[in-house]
């Protein structure tokens, strides 16, 4: 792989739609055997107020999973792609509650960062999964 985009994307979607820690662990060793670092982390809430607790718990689980280094450029990839795929899913989660999953992957340079939510309306619940791209 030479800081193959598509693949890190992939590898952050597959992340972000596992079911069970055990299968997240599971995908976590397969990548990793490609040079592709990842990471998971759950979340919930609010959509309007939970935008910066989101933002927040990607960037921790990526430096806690050693995803991203502990620096200003480490942090705001993973911010700013976090920030990106929340603007793609905001219409459909807008003043409802949330619940899904972040998945992040990098490999060398790339850092893709998907975020897979169920959007709770009553029994109605539906779907939605956004994907943002940066460089680290």
């Amino acid at each position: 792989m030479q800081g193959d985009s598509k693949r890190v994307a992939i590898a952050a979607i597959k992340m972000a739609i596992s079911q069970s820690r055990e299968e997240e662990r599971e995908l976590k060793k397969q990548f990793s055997s490609l040079g592709i670092a990842t990471a998971a982390v759950d979340y919930g809430g609010d959509s309007l107020t939970s935008v910066a607790k989101i933002i927040e718990r990607a960037v921790v689980a990526a430096k806690r999973e050693n995803v991203v280094e502990n620096t200003h450029v480490g942090e705001g990839s993973v911010a700013g792609a976090t920030h990106e795929a929340l603007t793609q899913i905001n219409a459909k989660a807008y003043g409802l509650n949330v619940g899904g999953k972040i998945g992040i992957a990098r490999h060398e340079d790339h850092v893709s960062v998907a975020i897979f939510l169920g959007v709770g309306m009553l029994n109605l619940d539906e779907v939605a999964i956004g994907l943002a791209h940066r460089v680290v």
